[in-house]
């Protein structure tokens, strides 16, 4: 009997047990977590302000090398990575005579012989006249100057047959014919995309033509990027340029602005302008056409000046303050005087001196749930 008395009061006990200790898990929860002293000193240091585009490295001049004349690649060669000079032979083109321009060709060709030999006839029956006394030397030099007029006419018609038959007419040896492409500028061959048995087009009023190889300077550099419209009117001319490839570690180009685009450009929603810097890269350092980049375009630095971390800053309206020990774990408020900032570290101008020790402000954490 007694055990069935202690029965309820212990159930009773073991639910108000679990109700306290629920209470006290909740309660404990919802303390603020205690928050460690950070601490820092301040550095010497660089600071740099600058405006980050993002872009890609192409050739300051991308030329087409086309040929001069229509027909079919007879050869092509060279090939991408190639350095050319002015002058030299890049592909050969094979004519394909097209059928009506020869055959007018041909037919002014015969005229002309027609005209030639019955120009020779005369001049040769006039001298004999002359010869016997019998014609007028103003007669004599007018045929002579048909006949010389009836030859030249008939070397133009011969020319004409082999222009349109052969794409070339009485060339020197070694000299340059229609029929040859050449580069036209000191360069790297970038591209071919035509190969050997393609037809090919000269550019006339109604064709660009067809692009037998693309040639590039790739000494002269240019980096094309964009920027936010935040940024554009902290830019000009002018400005030193610090150019990353992320393709090339351990490498950065130092180039100079060089452009930066009067009119907008809107890419979803966000409005940019295009910017470009020129570098030259070294030597020694293989820079790809359409390499990614980023461009460090620095608006303002400063160098070897005390810094600090800009989160050991507290506001108050216009005025900075920084927390500085003056004793164990004792901390006063001091207000401090800055310059240059580079959105990490931030140049301090008065307040605090190399060897004060500041602490990071303490911000309590909310309690879970806490809006």
């Amino acid at each position: 009997m007694k055990s069935r008395r202690l029965f309820p009061a212990f159930i009773a006990g073991f639910i108000l047990l679990g109700f306290g200790g629920t209470l006290w898990f909740l309660w404990s929860k919802s303390r603020p977590k205690p928050v460690g002293i950070e601490t820092e000193k301040p550095v010497k240091t660089d600071i740099v302000r600058k405006v980050v585009a993002s872009g890609t490295i192409q050739p300051r001049q991308e030329i087409e090398i086309k040929p001069r004349i229509a027909g079919i690649l007879k050869s092509v060669l060279v090939e991408p990575g190639q350095r050319v000079k002015k002058g030299e032979l890049m592909a050969e083109v094979q004519v394909i005579p097209d059928v009506v321009s020869l055959n007018e060709a041909e037919l002014r060709l015969r005229s002309a012989l027609l005209a030639a030999e019955r120009a020779k006839r005369e001049l040769d029956r006039v001298e004999k006249l002359g010869a016997q006394g019998a014609a007028a030397l103003g007669e004599l030099d007018k045929i002579r100057s048909d006949y010389e007029l009836a030859v030249e006419e008939q070397r133009a018609a011969e020319t004409r047959v082999q222009l349109v038959r052969e794409g070339a007419a009485g060339k020197k040896r070694g000299a340059t014919t229609s029929t040859q492409v050449e580069s036209t500028v000191d360069g790297t061959v970038l591209l071919v995309p035509v190969k050997e048995g393609s037809s090919v087009i000269n550019a006339n009023s109604f064709n660009p033509g067809t692009t037998v190889a693309v040639v590039a300077d790739m000494s002269d550099m240019i980096f094309k990027g964009t920027v936010d419209e935040s940024e554009v009117g902290k830019l000009r001319a002018g400005m030193p340029v610090e150019i990353v490839v992320g393709a090339l570690e351990n490498v950065t180009f130092r180039g100079t602005l060089a452009h930066i685009a009067p009119k907008s450009l809107v890419k979803e929603g966000t409005t940019e302008f295009e910017i470009e810097a020129a570098f030259r890269p070294p030597e020694d350092t293989v820079v790809r056409a359409g390499y990614s980049a980023n461009a460090n375009i620095v608006l303002d630095k400063r160098q070897d000046v005390l810094a600090i971390s800009e989160s050991f800053l507290s506001f108050e309206k216009d005025r900075r303050f920084v927390e500085v020990e003056v004793g164990p774990l004792r901390f006063e408020r001091r207000e401090v005087k800055l310059g240059l900032s580079d959105g990490v570290r931030v140049e301090v101008l008065s307040g605090v001196a190399p060897d004060d020790v500041l602490r990071k402000p303490q911000r309590e954490e909310p309690p879970p749930g806490a809006s």
